[in-house]
Parts: C-alpha cells; structure tokens; sequence
C-alpha cells in the first residue's frame, strides 16, 4: 500500500475507534455506576488443551459490550437484530477478550495482553486467569501481538511498571511504525491523539527496555510457531500457526468480532478495520482455509475459551466449539 494511502487508511481507522467506542464506554461507564454485576465473584477464566506436544492454555481477560448494530458495516441494523436474535442475543453484543498461553519447551509464550484498566471494570482480568492456571506475569518469556490495538496490548503496562517485565514483544514492523511514530500522532487530530498516547504508554516502555523484537510478513518465531500475514483489520495484522505432530491451531487475531453475523456473513465488516475490503477478503480466505485444512482455530473475540472448528453452513459458516476435556489424572 503507498504511504500516502496508508496514511489516509490508518487516520480513517483512528477514526473509527474513536466513532465506535464513544458508543461502547458510556455503556461500560454506566453499568460500572448504575447497574449491579450479575456475578456475585470475579471469575478468573482458564482452560488447557492440548496441540500435537504442546500445551495450550486459553486465557479470559473478560468481556466488553459491543453495540453491534452500530459497529458492524455492510449490513442493515434489521438483519444484525434478526442473525443475533436467533442464537437468543441482543445487539449490544458480550464479547470475550482473550488471550492465550502455549507452553513451548523452556519459554511461557502469550498470544496478546488483554486490555488493563483502558475499557472498564469488567475487562483486566488477564492477571487472575493466569494465575488461576498456575503462572505468574514474570515467567512470560515472550508474547505475539497480533496487532497494537489496546484491547490487544492495554495488559502490558500497570501505570509505569512492565506487567511482563522478563518478556520479549514480538510484532510486525508496520504496526510498530505506526503507532509510535510521533510525526503521525503530530498529524492526528486533537481528539484522537489519545490512541497513539496509549500505544506509546503500553508499548514504548519495551522498546525502551530493549525487549521488543520485529517481523516481516511470514516468519518462524520458534519451532513449531510462526507468523502468518492477514492484513485488513490494519496494516500489521497477524495470525500466528502452531503446528506439532500432524495438528495445527490458528490464532486468529481480530478476524471475527461479531461472530454470529460475521461467520453467515463473513462479508460482514467492523467500524475498527483499517481497509474493509482487504479485511472482508482476509476473513473469507481465512474460513475457506481453515475448513478446508480442518484445523483448530482461536479468536481473541469468539466466546471463550475462543477455539473450536469452522463448518460449512449454506452459503456461510457455523462455530463448532472445542469439547471440554478435564482428564487429568489424579494420583491416589
């Protein structure tokens, strides 16, 4: 994409977020003040699984109201209303945020940070769920950041101090060259300058630490685990493979935001992607791949744990979830 162009796409991006979460935060900020939670305990949420010789652990960060009908483009407010109603849902729309941890040999790896304090108080809650599963934030070895959205990389940072301080950021360069680059924030409106000052508060501080290393476009990372361009969402957007003994799970970043609309319509795009068209051809490529390849796949923003399979359903697709397995053995 020409710079200029980029450019142009990534300010039209800023833009968005901001459109689109000036209708979420009063929503969050409301319930926070006015309304009692559902749930009487936090809920630190953790499952394993197993890819081939790795183990896999999904991790909830929480979940964030999104206002669907207003988020979501390319399609009527009615049919958002009708597609959402059909799996007993309103348009203000739970959706997880998720992340997850692959034990990989000696290194603790974490497919994104979770948001922090940015998007309220049911969101954070990363730290808990790791530790529920048995880690502390100082073992992490390395976290694969799809993108540098905050609800991506809002975890990283508590106020001043490095929430990883002993890992190392893996992400693409685009993405890096963006959002702490201070010609663009220069060039940003006044309102919106505010989204390249959390970036630089979530990310800088590891540029800084010497802890963050850049790719380009499809790269093996460590054995087994490699990067996998899908540009759309932004300009940097990453998938990352795992593969071991004959299995594959894909991580798929911000692919689905939405995803009992955009899995029948995967045409379907959000207010938050950079280039919509390049975005709608992502999604449908990835679908068609991943049922194809019959392979796991993992979203940041599908109910958690966020994995399961993709079925072909008429001229779309349907979830079908992983199965729960507890088979631990328990030792008289």
């Amino acid at each position: 994409m020409p710079t200029t162009m980029m450019n142009r796409s990534l300010l039209t991006l800023t833009l968005a977020i901001a459109a689109a979460f000036s209708t979420v935060a009063p929503a969050v900020h409301a319930e926070g003040d006015a309304a009692a939670p559902k749930l009487s305990h936090i809920q630190a949420g953790y499952q394993h699984f197993k890819i081939g010789a790795f183990e896999v652990i999904a991790l909830s960060d929480g979940t964030l109201p999104i206002p669907a009908q207003q988020v979501l483009k390319g399609i009527s407010a009615d049919e958002v209303a009708t597609r959402l109603a059909r799996t007993y849902q309103g348009t203000d729309v739970e959706a997880s945020i998720n992340a997850f941890l692959i034990k990989a040999g000696d290194r603790l790896v974490m497919v994104d940070a979770g948001t922090g304090e940015l998007y309220g108080p049911k969101l954070n809650k990363i730290g808990a769920s790791l530790k529920a599963a048995g880690y502390a934030p100082e073992q992490i070895t390395d976290i694969l950041i799809t993108h540098i959205h905050t609800d991506h990389t809002g975890g990283l940072m508590d106020g001043s101090r490095l929430v990883f301080p002993n890992a190392t950021l893996h992400l693409e360069r685009k993405e890096l060259d963006y959002w702490l680059n201070a010609e663009q924030r220069a060039r940003a409106p006044e309102a919106l300058k505010v989204y390249f000052d959390q970036a630089s508060a979530k990310v800088q501080p590891y540029v800084d630490a010497g802890r963050v290393k850049t790719f380009s476009g499809e790269t093996a990372l460590f054995p087994g685990i490699r990067s996998l361009p899908a540009p759309g969402h932004t300009p940097g957007h990453s998938f990352y493979v795992l593969e071991s003994q004959g299995e594959k799970l894909v991580f798929w970043g911000d692919l689905l935001h939405v995803a009992d609309v955009q899995l029948p319509r995967p045409d379907v795009t959000v207010a938050f992607d950079v280039d919509p068209k390049a975005a709608a051809a992502m999604r449908k490529a990835a679908f068609a791949d991943a049922l194809k390849g019959r392979y796991w796949v993992a979203g940041d923003h599908v109910t958690f744990p966020g994995v399961g399979h993709l079925q072909a359903d008429g001229k779309g697709y349907r979830w079908i979830p992983m199965p729960y397995v507890n088979d631990h053995y328990k030792r008289p």
